[in-house]
């Protein structure tokens, strides 16, 4: 049995979407988009509640189809070179209570065709957060070598931009060293599409979730948020 949440269809329709990026193909298949990408991720996140709840109680899944956890298809092109009107994937953030934005720690989820993945961490922190993460990761470098070299952690991908130095105020030889370096921290875990459009993607995706949780709970830890 297929799942009812993302179908072949949705994938269609993000293909069709990269071909045609413009407000008048839009527009002509702005129904596409609400039957196969906006009304099955809204169902998506209100029945994948109980697996985020299973990660943290902190993290807000919100199945509202505008201001919740879905994020917008429209892209934001005030200061970019690029006048694409739509962003050509679909995203879903499961993010902390205590974040506002897109650079709070939380769960992400990105669907593009040939380019699926389930993410955690925080993307693009603000420097005082930054900074706190990397004092935390500096203070137990032992408990956070752990979590990122587990098994089930390093068969995933770290995210994000990197220093080419250890950061000021830090030794060069700091046994966490390598790890300092890093200015966005999560993981990623590339899925293929089948898993997506499968009867059991909630039981998939909350068990690739569950293995992203001490991560989760250390950065979490680090920036003074329950968890």
């Amino acid at each position: 049995m297929a799942s009812s949440y993302f179908t072949r269809a949705l994938f269609d329709f993000l293909r069709d979407l990269a071909a045609h990026n413009d407000r008048d193909w839009f527009a002509a298949n702005r129904d596409r988009y609400e039957e196969h990408v906006r009304q099955p991720a809204v169902r998506f996140i209100a029945d994948f509640g109980p697996w985020v709840r299973a990660v943290s109680p902190h993290l807000v899944c919100d199945p509202r189809p505008s201001g919740g956890s879905l994020f917008r298809i429209h892209r934001d092109i005030r200061f970019s070179e690029d006048k694409s009107p739509y962003k050509t994937h679909a995203a879903i953030q499961f993010r902390h209570e205590a974040g506002k934005d897109a650079h709070a720690p939380g769960l992400y989820l990105h669907l593009e065709p040939g380019a699926c993945g389930a993410a955690a961490g925080v993307w693009r922190p603000s420097m005082p957060a930054l900074r706190a993460i990397r004092a935390k990761v500096a203070a137990e470098p032992a408990r956070w070598l752990d979590i990122v070299q587990a098994p089930a952690v390093a068969r995933m991908e770290r995210f994000g931009e990197r220093l080419q130095r250890v950061p000021a105020g830090f030794a060069a030889d700091h046994p966490a060293g390598e790890e300092l370096k890093y200015k966005d921290w999560g993981v990623w875990l590339p899925l293929p599409q089948k898993d997506l459009t499968a009867a059991d993607v909630l039981e998939r995706l909350g068990a690739i979730y569950a293995d992203m949780r001490p991560l989760l709970r250390f950065l979490c830890e680090a920036l003074g948020q329950r968890f």
